[in-house]
């Protein structure tokens, strides 16, 4: 069993773990149970009730929040057009044939958050798709990150938006801001997420399909949601 420090011990005593709580009084925990003194990013967690082993009920989206998620990306851009607009719209680093024998050479750190490419690069990534696919780094166009129009799509991932998808068990964990956003952005945020984890609900999924939701912070301990209160 993992041994945690004084503050954790500290900030869990705040959480009763037969509960499930309410948006607002969940949110307020946050602050109250956060342990370290940099601004931590908050995390959310979903159970679904789904098989991600058909097809039919994998989720695999993106999402924009309404006051931005608070992470900074690392972008790769795979063109063979302009790479000087790419860069300045927000990509950390944009090439071609140079760019992808680097990646399948282990000469670049593969520490991006996401890669774009053009519809015309595809299929140049066979190349490196051994490299990007176990990272979650292979570009895809219902993610948006296959596209033709690269500036656009760098310029919205720089601003805040970011993929999330179901793992092998069913389950989400992505982020929703930074606990510095404030009570009201973070909350704004967090139905967001909610809604959005129903609008994209597939369509063979069970009757019950959210089985439960836990929000965090970093080095944080779980807040429970009650999915059953009218928060809307």
């Amino acid at each position: 069993m993992a041994k945690h420090g004084k503050k954790y011990r500290k900030a869990i005593e705040l959480v009763n773990q037969d509960l499930s709580y309410s948006i607002e009084d969940a949110v307020e925990l946050l602050e109250k149970t956060n342990t370290v003194k940099f601004d931590p990013t908050v995390e959310i967690h979903f159970n679904l009730n789904l098989d991600p082993k058909h097809v039919d009920q994998m989720i695999r989206t993106t999402c924009s929040l309404p006051n931005g998620s608070g992470k900074k990306s690392k972008i790769c851009v795979i063109t063979d057009g302009d790479t000087k607009a790419v860069l300045a719209a927000g990509a950390s680093v944009a090439g071609w044939e140079e760019l992808i024998d680097d990646i399948a050479q282990g000469n670049v750190a593969l520490d991006f958050d996401t890669v774009v490419a053009s519809p015309s690069m595809m299929r140049h990534l066979g190349k490196i798709a051994r490299v990007l696919g176990p990272k979650g780094l292979m570009p895809n166009p219902k993610a948006g990150t296959v596209t033709p129009d690269l500036e656009s799509a760098v310029k919205e991932i720089a601003a805040g938006k970011f993929e999330f998808r179901t793992d092998k068990h069913g389950n989400i964990h992505s982020i929703f801001g930074k606990l510095s956003f404030g009570k009201e952005k973070l909350i704004e945020n967090l139905k967001f997420f909610l809604n959005l984890i129903n609008e994209v609900k597939p369509t063979w999924a069970k009757s019950i399909y959210i089985n439960s939701v836990f929000i965090c912070d970093a080095m944080g301990p779980s807040i429970q949601l009650d999915l059953n209160k009218d928060e809307k």
